[in-house]
């Protein structure tokens, strides 16, 4: 039976390159959860690649299917971006393991869809302390950096994924990327070939 291995954390640990890694490695023939979004393609993406890009009436019409898994929506400065999960027959968990990355509640959303024992919570840490240096870095190098939203998330980030809500979702791993970035990526590698092999 097919897993679906669900990176999360908080914002600043790193889980994206370490989502982007993974997803590479061979030995773990991971497919890749794409999503649903109705934000605007960026240069040099492609349409179901990075994700499938649909306007936010398509994502009404297979929500109202009742493909949607889960979804999020964000604010931004160019109006409301979705992004969803969709079941539109991408997952053979008979046959096939994925990879996916989201937040706590999305995770608990995929869990209650497709059940406990088929979606794997790997759960990236860092403290605090170095993830406000390392979104504090990251912030300079953009062209017009954005100090309040980052501590908006920050802060936000210290109540979604408290140790409660950890508790609560059933996470009981963790995998700390404080230092080494290879170390970590390498745990997650042989964590998931335990389970898959």
């Amino acid at each position: 039976m097919g897993k679906i291995f669900y990176i999360m954390g908080k914002s600043a640990t790193g889980k994206d390159t370490i989502f982007k890694e993974v997803l590479k490695n061979k030995k773990l023939h991971l497919k890749n959860v794409i999503l649903y979004t109705s934000r605007p393609i960026r240069a040099k993406e492609k349409d179901g690649v990075e994700y499938h890009f649909v306007d936010e009436a398509r994502l009404l019409e297979l929500k109202n299917a009742g493909k949607v898994i889960e979804m999020r929506s964000y604010d931004t400065i160019h109006g409301i971006w979705s992004y969803a999960t969709v079941d539109d027959g991408q997952f053979h968990l008979d046959h096939e393991n994925f990879l996916a990355i989201g937040t706590l509640e999305s995770f608990e959303k995929m869990k209650a869809y497709f059940g406990d024992e088929k979606v794997v919570p790997i759960y990236i840490e860092v403290a605090d302390d170095n993830r406000l240096e390392r979104a504090l870095r990251r912030e300079r190098k953009q062209e017009q950096p954005k100090y309040e939203e980052l501590c908006r998330r920050f802060l936000a980030d210290a109540q979604d994924f408290s140790e409660e809500n950890i508790a609560k979702a059933g996470i009981t791993k963790r995998f700390v990327n404080d230092t080494d970035r290879e170390a970590c990526m390498n745990e997650v590698v042989d964590y998931i070939y335990d389970i898959v092999k």
